[in-house]
């Protein structure tokens, strides 16, 4: 099997409402960009792959992608691999078109991703992971219809200026859906975008504070407390706390991890395979964290493919716990997210996602909303 073509798509689907990133403070999202790949195989066998746009950002690298695509067996996941990182050293972070070369490989061999891989759970408990900072009273409500929906555990966004304001979002949440219902917390102090509104910058001493605190109100898990490469700040607040602390989400690559995880920074390991990576980087990853006794919960911040490649992982691997459902109506929703496909990916009566069982991703592209709401680039 050779690929012999690529199509490609940088794409605005428009949100319901506009949406306010806790993480990109002072601009907010009226849609959800994305570029979409399509590799085509000379055995009539396509592969997809999405990675996250803002703009144009992404023209002409399609066309300088395809280059070193055509001709290529999809099969040589590895060897592809090795074409990335070259990717990387000139600017590229394109982790993410790894992806669209198992989707072929599924559909070629007739089985999901995650069968591939390991096969260790056919579906995860989802954790409803808001994105928006909203006061007490409000996120407590929001919490409560998400516990009426299903979910069994709730992400929150804590990135006041005020230590006391973050607090009191997460007791009002604890009060509202009870013991039962497991509450996660992220900083997003990892990596700061800077240029469109104030935010804080947390410190080791800020963090030790918060997980204190934190310990009380028995939460799950502490997010991007610290930089995302403070190794020696991270390893210092997880020996403090028993919160367990998590991050990892924009780390890149396998070196990088090795140092999180050799220097005992995290309990909890996040990378997304559209930005670290890959798939197959993300199975090794898995290894890795397993062998530290670490948990991998992917990050699937990004869209319905990214979401989707990322449950293939959840699926494949042993120590993963929880798939981080991206949700946070009005602006954030499973139609906006997941836009790009023929249905959305949502949870089940008992609040898990099951991993898609069709061959490849085990998701279907909806190429009239790809070409309606796109511009193609290649």
């Amino acid at each position: 099997m050779k690929i012999v073509d690529a199509e490609a798509y940088i794409c605005h689907f428009p949100l319901r409402e506009p949406f306010h990133p806790s993480w990109i403070p002072g601009l907010p999202s009226h849609a959800n960009s994305a570029v979409i790949l399509r590799l085509m195989t000379d055995e009539g066998i396509d592969g997809v792959c999405s990675g996250v746009a803002f703009a144009g950002e992404w023209k002409g690298f399609p066309e300088l992608i395809k280059v070193f695509l055509v001709g290529r067996d999809p099969f040589s996941v590895e060897d592809f691999v090795q074409v990335l990182r070259s990717a990387k050293v000139i600017g590229f972070r394109a982790w993410f078109v790894e992806i669209a070369l198992w989707d072929i490989i599924g559909k070629a061999t007739g089985q999901p991703v995650y069968r591939l891989l390991g096969g260790a759970r056919d579906r995860v408990k989802a954790y409803a992971s808001t994105g928006e900072l909203r006061d007490p009273e409000t996120r407590a409500r929001d919490a409560v219809r998400l516990v009426e929906e299903g979910f069994r555990a709730i992400k929150l966004r804590i990135r006041y200026d005020d230590i006391r304001r973050d607090l009191a979002v997460v007791e009002a949440v604890r009060v509202a859906v009870g013991d039962e219902v497991e509450i996660m917390v992220d900083a997003n102090q990892a990596w700061l975008i800077h240029g469109f509104g104030p935010y804080p910058k947390w410190d080791l001493k800020r963090a030790m504070t918060v997980a204190r605190e934190l310990e009380k109100l028995g939460v799950a898990w502490l997010e991007e407390p610290l930089r995302m490469r403070d190794y020696e700040g991270l390893a210092t607040l997880r020996r403090f706390t028993t919160v367990p602390i998590s991050g990892g989400e924009l780390n890149d690559d396998l070196d990088d991890f090795r140092e999180l995880i050799n220097r005992g920074c995290y309990d909890i390991i996040q990378p997304d395979v559209t930005f670290a990576g890959g798939i197959l980087a993300g199975r090794k990853l898995a290894a890795m964290a397993e062998a530290a006794h670490i948990i991998y919960n992917p990050h699937t911040w990004t869209n319905g493919l990214g979401l989707a490649a990322n449950l293939q992982l959840m699926g494949a691997i042993p120590n993963c716990t929880h798939c981080e459902y991206p949700y946070d109506p009005p602006g954030w929703t499973p139609e906006g997210r997941d836009a790009m496909l023929t249905e959305p990916i949502r949870i089940d009566g008992e609040g898990y996602v099951n991993i898609p069982s069709r061959p490849g991703l085990g998701v279907e592209v909806d190429w009239e909303k790809v070409r309606a709401h796109g511009e193609r680039v290649l």
